[in-house]
């Protein structure tokens, strides 16, 4: 399901022949999400970079929105001008109903603190699950993604993937650095964990990142049409 989208009236100037060869930067240092980005983009007449490329390690910018479309906006626009070539970027979070007020998705890895681990994170959020059982153990889970070119956003996304439940303890998957959730947010039909899924699985439960690359590959060909 997707909750909000904004394509902006831009389209790149470049020739088609100039277009392959057009650098964009994975606005991120995280290197899971590095992953995942270059798989949105996978197929794309594109040249990936990383921050760790254009020698901007240690610099981030604030993530000071009120929902996750903010957020990945203000930091492809930030990534954008730091790199001086088009970014994406994404901002995503756990969506747990049961929890109210206790929690916000857009601190899931804030919410133990602005310097904790993601062992610590973890612990944090099975804490607060413990008083809850069966349906209120629910959660899915909210992605916002943005493509800026010269701190200007030329097209955002913003979707809600699968439903699972949260389990009382890790499952048997790794703890993904920076994805923490996933070794808890369990499917009972798959009789896995997000981390466990197979890219049929995912694609099977309509996952956030499926229904973004839908929208980031029609995006980057219309431009390319355009170019033509």
């Amino acid at each position: 399901m997707i909750l909000k989208c904004f394509i902006h009236n831009y389209r790149y100037t470049m020739t088609h022949k100039r277009m392959k060869h057009t650098p964009i930067l994975l606005a991120t240092t995280n290197s899971a999400k590095q992953y995942k980005l270059r798989w949105l983009l996978e197929g794309l007449p594109l040249s990936l970079a990383t921050p760790d490329d254009l020698g901007l390690t240690g610099q981030v910018p604030d993530e000071d929105g009120n929902t996750h479309l903010e957020n990945a906006r203000l930091k492809a626009e930030w990534w954008s001008r730091a790199g001086a070539m088009p970014a994406i970027s994404s901002d995503g979070g756990l969506v747990v109903p049961a929890l109210g007020r206790t929690w916000n998705s857009l601190y899931t890895h804030r919410a133990a603190g602005d310097h904790s681990d993601d062992q610590a994170r973890l612990e944090h959020l099975l804490r607060l699950m413990r008083p809850y059982k069966g349906n209120d153990r629910r959660a899915s889970w909210v992605e916002a993604l943005a493509v800026a070119d010269g701190g200007r956003v030329t097209g955002s996304w913003e979707v809600e993937g699968a439903n699972g439940h949260l389990l009382d303890t890790p499952g048997p998957g790794p703890i993904v650095p920076g994805f923490w959730v996933f070794s808890i947010w369990y499917f009972p039909h798959l009789k896995k964990t997000y981390n466990e899924l197979t890219e049929a699985e995912m694609e099977g439960l309509n996952d956030h990142w499926n229904q973004l690359r839908s929208h980031v590959q029609q995006f980057f060909h219309g431009d390319l049409r355009t170019a033509e």
